[in-house]
């Protein structure tokens, strides 16, 4: 999940260029290319809904957990609103520091929406997400098909600014109407809920025939619904209709979500096979689960320390293949720092400042 993020978020930090369909920058080599199409069809609009599936599966997670233990409910409601609260917070102290396009303000939110939706039935709040995700992928699919002059950005435009002075406030900005193209995260999330009450991830060999299915399935919806504007952003194939572009647009959001369920069926029959044969690596993957909130984090300060014009600048000079390679290494380096911490006994920084505001006393 973290270097699927990792990738998509990277590709935003290249500046200094033209820019074409979806706000990725034109480029001319055929390597930056090829891993630009790659990255559009599988991960662009992916890894968000995937991130948000997990998030709605653990608030399920941590009421069972808590009731289980014999915490009142309204104890357990009053923990997560503050971290939901954390979470806004964090995004904007990430957002305007960092990474704009920051998405803990918006699961703050979902947050505190979902402690709403678990008082409904699976059949409604399946109704819901469906009519929501309708209307969210028309929104997000609209906001990427915006045409533009193809020299400047439509939006981001802060990673355009060396000037800090000029850059945060930009930053706060672009971190408002970040929700608007993140909008399909809440059905995401939804559907993280009905899934935990089902158990899917705690059970995975009680449910393989429905996650084999789901994986095989929806893992090829979701790669080949990104095509059309991957091949576009790639410049294997030129579309002039204003009307194509905005159908491929609404095909590439919906597709996302179907993917990224598709993504968490394949992941949790990988991760079942791994607990059945425990292994380093296995170890150091749980290590950077359990501190997720600190690797997403640590990503962004590579990248802007590596990518900005305010910093070393290479956001300038790198393309697709390079940020590729960069969003890669950095998540390699966090499993490494995750597992030294796991063996230390020591939790992820912001994971833990997280918490401690979640549970203080009140």
């Amino acid at each position: 999940m973290l270097v699927l993020i990792g990738i998509a978020n990277s590709a935003i930090f290249l500046y200094d260029r033209p820019y074409g369909h979806r706000q990725h920058i034109v480029e001319d080599g055929l390597l930056d290319r090829l891993v630009a199409t790659v990255t559009v069809s599988a991960v662009d609009a992916r890894a968000y809904p995937l991130f948000a599936l997990l998030f709605g599966y653990g608030i399920v997670q941590m009421i069972s957990r808590s009731a289980a233990r014999g915490v009142p409910e309204a104890r357990t409601r009053s923990v997560l609103r503050r971290r939901s609260t954390a979470l806004i917070g964090f995004g904007l102290v990430h957002a305007v520091l960092f990474f704009p396009g920051d998405i803990l303000g918006i699961y703050g939110v979902v947050g505190f929406m979902l402690l709403v939706f678990t008082g409904w039935t699976d059949r409604a709040l399946l109704r819901f997400a469906a009519w929501w995700l309708v209307a969210a992928c028309a929104v997000q699919g609209l906001v990427y098909a915006l045409p533009h002059d193809g020299e400047g950005r439509g939006y981001f435009w802060s990673f355009e600014r060396e000037s800090l002075a000029e850059a945060l406030p930009l930053r706060f900005v672009e971190w408002l109407m970040t929700p608007a193209g993140l909008l399909p995260v809440l059905t995401a999330a939804i559907l993280g809920v009905v899934a935990a009450r089902h158990r899917i991830l705690e059970e995975p060999a009680r449910h393989r025939r429905l996650l084999r299915r789901t994986a095989a399935v929806l893992v090829p919806v979701g790669l080949l619904g990104g095509l059309p504007s991957a091949l576009i952003v790639g410049q294997f194939i030129q579309v002039d209709s204003a009307g194509l572009v905005v159908a491929f647009s609404l095909l590439h959001s919906l597709s996302g979500v179907a993917g990224a369920v598709g993504y968490l069926a394949l992941f949790a029959l990988v991760s079942s096979r791994l607990a059945a044969s425990p292994s380093g690596i296995a170890g150091a993957l749980t290590a950077l689960g359990r501190r997720s909130l600190s690797g997403y984090l640590f990503s962004s300060v590579v990248f802007m320390v590596v990518l900005a014009p305010s910093t070393f600048g290479l956001g300038a000079v790198f393309g697709s293949a390079g940020a590729f390679a960069l969003a890669v290494a950095t998540w390699l380096v966090s499993v490494v720092v995750a597992w030294r911490l796991d063996k230390a006994r020591r939790p992820g920084p912001a994971d833990a400042l997280l918490r401690r505001i979640s549970y203080k006393a009140g």
